[in-house]
């Protein structure tokens, strides 16, 4: 025990300011400059009782990534000085809390980080000026509203799903020809496509349109009845109907509808429920009112519907978004980051990093804005640019493998489906 204790001793004798010096460099060493700094700068080392060793950082987003991405290194690296180190643990420094160091029973409080004064960090107050971070001021975002139409309540519209935010490109131009027109017609007497029915996969953009095209219509006409339902509200709502035996009565709620946007159709099931659907959509599109409808299937691939209702879904636009090319997902995400620059100018990220997250993320929108998003809390807590190796570690988890997918089932009936016209249901009949 007395090597042990003298070790110990050793260590305590070098002060706050020494504490953790050969940890640090070995970690700068193995990580590389970039990241150290990024993740590691803020870090301080508070505390050994020979079996754990307490290091603390200032924000709870760095606690998380340290212990998810490089808890490894950091109990390599603290090895390298505190001896018989068993594991490290990470704390949040909260502003002005104290932070208890502690080797071998002697114990001290200091303040944290965001408490200390200019002079206490070595720096001058005109330093301190220059170097401290602008407090940011964000505009208020709106509340989700919720449309609503003869004493019906619809889904929730986002406000920042406008076509201003929209990024048009070759893969989705149609789509937003016919949402336009169709926001621009509602109330004409020559309406727009009707009914709009939009289909793609999940994230490219079908419910974007949808609610731009109800803030539009809301924006031209505020008088207009616009009701945004998603096709399980649809359901919720008449399957409350039916318990308190007033079917007639939420049908009659519909009547005076100018615009009924209908969302993830594919959800929609229940005989009773898919056949007031029907009467529904019929008598708005026999009475000249605009149907729009999203799904993440055309009409002849969803089985459920009945060959009246598929019909009356083609007789207007179908359209199909695609997945987003290269080019596409570049304009994507400097619209999102011009977007985050709008409350915080100066926050920016360089075209290789934008054209690393376009090449390496190609499912979908949201993982795009899901990917500057994180970027944004990576820089907001770290103020350092955002190099590849840090937008790499950051998108680490987004990425699809590189890997040819193999083709499933479902992948090759659609295939066929669509080459063919022939509908899901028909191949796998027994005719």
């Amino acid at each position: 025990m007395q090597p042990i204790k003298k070790t110990i001793e050793a260590e305590a004798s070098q002060g706050a300011e020494g504490r953790g010096a050969k940890a640090r460099a070995m970690l700068r060493a193995q990580l590389g400059e970039d990241i150290y700094s990024s993740w590691f700068n803020a870090m301080e080392f508070d505390g050994f009782d020979g079996r754990v060793v307490k290091v603390s950082v200032p924000v709870k987003f760095l606690r998380t990534w340290i212990q998810a991405h490089y808890s490894e290194q950091l109990l390599a690296a603290c090895r390298s000085e505190f001896a018989n180190a068993e594991r490290v643990e990470v704390i949040w420094r909260q502003p002005g809390a104290a932070v208890v160091r502690q080797v071998d029973g002697a114990q001290q409080a200091d303040a944290a980080d965001a408490v200390k004064t200019p002079q206490s960090l070595g720096l001058s107050s005109d330093q301190a000026v220059k170097t401290a971070p602008a407090p940011l001021i964000r505009p208020a975002i709106p509340a989700t509203v919720r449309t609503s139409a003869g004493g019906l309540e619809g889904s929730p519209l986002d406000p920042r799903y406008t076509f201003e935010s929209f990024v048009i490109g070759s893969s989705n131009r149609m789509s937003h020809a016919g949402a336009t027109q169709v926001a621009e017609t509602v109330l004409s007497d020559q309406p727009g496509f009707n009914p709009l029915y939009i289909h793609s996969s999940v994230g490219l953009g079908k419910t974007h349109l949808l609610h731009a095209i109800a803030w539009e219509v809301k924006r031209r006409a505020p008088q207009a009845q616009v009701l945004y339902l998603t096709a399980e509200r649809f359901r919720y709502q008449f399957v409350e109907a039916l318990r308190s035996s007033d079917p007639l009565a939420f049908k009659e709620k519909f009547r005076n509808v100018n615009l009924l946007l209908i969302d993830d159709l594919e959800f929609l099931h229940g005989e009773k429920t898919e056949q007031e659907f029907d009467h529904i959509i019929n008598a708005l599109l026999d009475g000249g009112r605009q149907v729009v409808v999203a799904s993440a299937r055309a009409p002849n691939h969803i089985d459920r519907l009945n060959e009246r209702m598929r019909s009356r879904l083609q007789r207007g636009l179908v359209t199909e978004l695609g997945p987003f090319d290269h080019e596409l997902r570049l304009k994507v995400l400097e619209k999102r980051l011009a977007e985050k620059r709008a409350s915080d100018p100066s926050f920016t990220l360089s075209s290789e990093v934008l054209d690393l997250l376009a090449t390496r993320l190609t499912e979908n929108g949201r993982e795009l804005e899901g990917a500057v998003t994180r970027l944004y809390a990576t820089w907001q807590y770290m103020r350092t640019p955002i190099t590849l190796d840090i937008a790499e570690s950051v998108i680490r988890d987004l990425v699809q493998s590189l890997e040819p997918r193999r083709p499933k089932i479902e992948d090759i009936l659609r295939i066929i489906s669509r080459h063919y016209g022939v509908s899901k249901g028909d191949l796998l009949s027994q005719r």
